[in-house]
């Protein structure tokens, strides 16, 4: 058997992405591990196995380059509208396609987040 565990995103101020991920996502610390270079937290959503890593290299200045960002997480909501209205107040929202009825954010580090709606 494999299964997902997790996945990483390298952030450059550890705080400001917590609470990013707090506010726009509901996501929480489940664990984290703390070593004199470097501090790893895995975010969870309270409902499925599957977490964020942030990593966060102490000594790193610069920001990442991402490239051409061809990669993103993406999320399913229940409640679509009110999380883009929020998302949009946030002014974090990246990119909206009404006709494919998604959107995508984007976290202080640049990296961009799909929210979809459930579909039935």
């Amino acid at each position: 058997m494999i299964r997902f565990n997790h996945f990483n995103f390298n952030v450059l101020d550890l705080e400001r992405s917590l609470a990013f991920y707090k506010e726009a996502l509901g996501l929480a610390p489940v664990r984290s591990k703390e070593k004199p270079d470097f501090t790893l937290v895995w975010l969870g959503d309270g409902e499925s196995d599957f977490t964020l890593e942030l990593t966060y290299l102490k000594e790193r200045k610069e920001p990442y380059n991402l490239g051409e960002c061809e990669f993103h997480l993406a999320f399913v909501t229940d409640d679509y509208d009110a999380l883009l209205a929020k998302h949009k107040a946030m002014g974090c929202v990246a990119l909206e396609n009404e006709a494919m009825g998604i959107y995508f954010i984007t976290d202080p580090d640049g990296y961009w987040i799909e929210i979809v709606p459930v579909r039935e």
